[in-house]
């Protein structure tokens, strides 16, 4: 029971990637809140939590509203107790197809639940882990982060604002006993990446997704639920501020941690650019 005593905070966790890693965290000893926008999936994954003995409590909501944010994250507090560790992995990647033709809505809509919301998450959480002096907070970042994803800029804009923001949070943390990692789960099957399969926008425009399926590049969720419990339990806070990947062999990230902060490593760089 590696997180006993913990109190996890998931977003997104009513399915796909968020609901493997509550339920991991889960059996490791953590009370879990579990925030979504559609109620009868977390509380699904609510109800297994607690008939496996453990403790969970769901919150409804929407993400970019910073005011139902912070509510139910006190709702959260009086109900678990005060959040230790806060997963932000709720996304959107609905906006498909290139600048000139694809909805306005949709691609605002993409950097607004993927970096607006993991924003509002943070603010309302952060203040508390900084005054008891300790916390983790991992973001949810993946493609576009460090490379061009054309025909899904919001997502990658997101994404890789993200990672950048990671940065500066860890560094605005120091000292504090909080940490902040960025986490990136790979490609899953999940409903988000069903949108580049099944639709007429996806097919034209995000072949290349199909494609990757196809050729069995499909990352469990369950690497990053194993992963979230690793950050959860102190196994990388070296890395603090840096991107870990689901699929990495973390036993080798693990023991090249000296290397990997004296390289400079996995930050977002611009390679080649001197100030």
């Amino acid at each position: 029971m590696r997180l006993a005593g913990t109190v996890s905070l998931v977003t997104g966790a009513g399915r796909g990637i968020g609901r493997e890693i509550a339920l991991a965290q889960a059996r490791e000893g953590a009370a879990v809140a579990l925030f979504a926008r559609t109620a009868h999936e977390i509380e699904a994954v609510a109800r297994e939590i607690m008939a496996a003995g453990g403790r969970a409590t769901t919150e409804a909501v929407d993400l970019v509203d910073l005011p139902a944010v912070v509510a139910a994250v006190e709702r959260a507090g009086a109900a678990l107790g005060p959040v230790d560790l806060l997963m932000n992995n709720a996304g959107s990647f609905a906006g498909l197809g290139p600048v000139w033709e694809v909805d306005p809505a949709d691609w605002w809509r993409d950097v607004e639940v993927n970096l607006r919301g993991t924003f509002n998450c943070c603010r309302a959480v952060i203040g508390g882990m900084r005054e008891r002096g300790h916390g983790r907070v991992v973001n949810m970042v993946g493609g576009g982060a460090a490379n061009s994803f054309p025909n899904g800029s919001g997502y990658a804009v997101s994404k890789s604002g993200l990672m950048r923001f990671t940065e500066c949070l860890s560094d605005e943390l120091a000292d504090s006993g909080v940490l902040a990692f960025a986490m990136d789960p790979g490609l899953v099957r999940t409903a988000m990446t069903e949108l580049q399969l099944s639709t007429d926008a996806g097919r034209r425009w995000t072949p290349h997704i199909e494609g990757m399926f196809r050729d069995n590049v499909d990352v469990p969720p369950t690497l990053a639920a194993s992963l979230a419990v690793d950050l959860a339990a102190g196994r990388f806070d070296r890395l603090r501020g840096r991107l870990i990947k689901a699929a990495d062999d973390l036993d080798a990230i693990a023991a090249a941690s000296e290397a990997i902060v004296a390289g400079d490593l996995r930050m977002l760089r611009i390679s080649g650019l001197t100030m």
